[in-house]
């Protein structure tokens, strides 16, 4: 494996390990967020449609977020780190919410539950947790092809 931000990763344990790191960032980013827009949309009443809409984007805003703060330690330019961060992880987050948001839809009671209901944690919990399972092909794929994590890795260890 080689620093290059666009190297390709050869199949296999390491990228196997790393396809499973960026998938952990990019579901830490994600459940943030979703929890984050669930709590709040359930706690002001907000209609479903709002609840999942800020969801959403408050997944992609720390999704992002996450990406971006090693990256601005690392000493690169907010200019250079927007691109970046949306290259690397917009497929990622874009999964992961596609996949979360259905589920959390299509299980039944879930989106009427309240904050201090079973049914609201645990359907969260399953849903982030499956959406993660489909992130991590799309991350290895990614990977594979210098792409996604690819090209922010060499500065996430860099200070």
């Amino acid at each position: 494996m080689t620093d290059h931000p666009h190297a390709r990763y050869d199949t296999g344990e390491s990228l196997n390990r790393l396809a499973l790191s960026a998938t952990v960032h990019c579901l830490t980013g994600c459940a943030i967020g979703e929890v984050l827009g669930m709590v709040i949309g359930t706690a002001f009443g907000w209609s479903n449609g709002a609840t999942i809409v800020a969801s959403i984007v408050l997944a992609f805003f720390f999704g992002y977020a996450l990406t971006s703060l090693p990256l601005l330690r690392a000493g690169l330019s907010p200019r250079r780190v927007v691109p970046l961060a949306f290259a690397s992880d917009t497929l990622s987050i874009t999964t992961m919410e596609i996949v979360d948001t259905l589920i959390i839809v299509l299980i039944p009671g879930a989106m009427a539950a309240g904050l201090a209901d079973a049914l609201f944690w645990g359907s969260l919990a399953v849903a982030l947790l499956i959406a993660g399972g489909f992130a991590f092909p799309v991350n290895r794929w990614l990977l594979a092809r210098g792409k996604g994590h690819a090209v922010v890795h060499q500065y996430h260890h860099a200070h």
